[in-house]
């Protein structure tokens, strides 16, 4: 039995779930929110490596890398602005993040 296709873009489709869970199910804790969206990012390149490498194209290749450099870029801007709430209102819960309006 070798591994197609089909079991890619279920693992892809299951990531991608687990992401869409994580965001909707747990709303109070922005660092799960954060890996939520990571995971989402992930799961889309799963599916573009795997369709890359379905349709012998490098382009899908290509677009997975940039996807990584944005999730980073994504990662490291959000857990800078979290360090900042942090210090300022000594929480990082999801509700109190309207305060920072204007």
């Amino acid at each position: 039995m070798s591994i197609g296709l089909e079991h890619y873009l279920t693992l892809s489709a299951i990531l991608f779930t687990i992401g869409i869970f994580g965001i909707f199910l747990n709303r109070k804790n922005v660092i799960i929110i954060l890996m939520s969206v990571e995971l989402m990012l992930l799961s889309v390149n799963v599916n573009m490596v795997a369709f890359s490498h379905y349709l012998n194209d490098m382009v899908g290749q290509v677009f997975a890398m940039l996807i990584l450099t944005v999730a980073a870029a994504e990662a490291a801007i959000g857990l800078a602005i979290l360090v900042v709430f942090f210090r300022t209102r000594g929480s990082i819960a999801v509700e109190d993040v309207n305060v920072m309006k204007g």
